[in-house]
């Protein structure tokens, strides 16, 4: 039976597009379905971007409201809503814990650095900035933690030669794309338990 999914963006969904892109006639064909595409933010360019798709989009403006408040209705939402897997993809407000503990082992992130290495936003200036030859790409569960949940997989970004911000991002926003849905197949097609997560967690390719 086909999963749901329920991605949650805040910007230009670049990854969401990649991911519907794959569930219609990609590698995660027949796995799943994209239920809703979901954003914080009215204006974000993403939401055009799923309609064009067919997604059906829904939003609940977190500009303006109470932290409390707009957690709270985002864990009715989601609650209501039921999907079996939550992913976030360029989502930039953090998962409460209440929903963490809903939809335990069932949200997942994708961070733009090795999460052992570098937590929280601008990932790619990081290795930028530190003038990295390689990066890498973590995929992984959310837990309470900022980029602490456990690690799905990890996959290597060649940086050498990039002289600029723009040519990192480039570079690892192409191995993101293709990343993020290979990981997403390989939860969708394995059994895991929290009991387990370690062996399922051992999935990896170097880049």
């Amino acid at each position: 039976m086909k999963k749901k999914i329920a991605i949650l963006i805040s910007g230009r969904g670049s990854n969401m597009k990649a991911i519907v892109e794959n569930v219609q006639n990609g590698i995660l064909k027949d796995l799943c379905d994209v239920i809703v595409v979901f954003s914080n933010k009215i204006n974000a360019p993403g939401l055009e971007i799923a309609k064009s798709l067919g997604i059906s989009t829904k939003v609940i403006e977190s500009k303006g409201r109470k932290r409390s408040t707009y957690n709270a209705l985002l864990y009715e939402y989601l609650d209501s809503l039921d999907p079996d897997y939550i992913i976030l993809a360029g989502y930039m407000k953090i998962i409460s814990p209440d929903v963490v503990q809903r939809f335990r082992n069932r949200i997942i992130n994708i961070h733009p650095a090795d999460t052992a290495l570098h937590q929280g936003l601008h990932g790619y200036e990081w290795a930028f900035e530190n003038k990295l030859e390689s990066t890498k790409i973590t995929v992984h569960f959310i837990d309470e933690g900022l980029d602490t949940g456990q690690v799905i997989a990890k996959r290597e970004v060649d940086l050498k030669g990039a002289k600029t911000l723009e040519e990192v991002e480039k570079r690892g926003l192409a191995v993101e794309h293709e990343f993020y849905s290979e990981c997403l197949k390989k939860i969708l097609t394995t059994e895991h338990t929290e009991n387990k997560m370690d062996d399922f967690c051992s999935f990896n390719r170097p880049g």
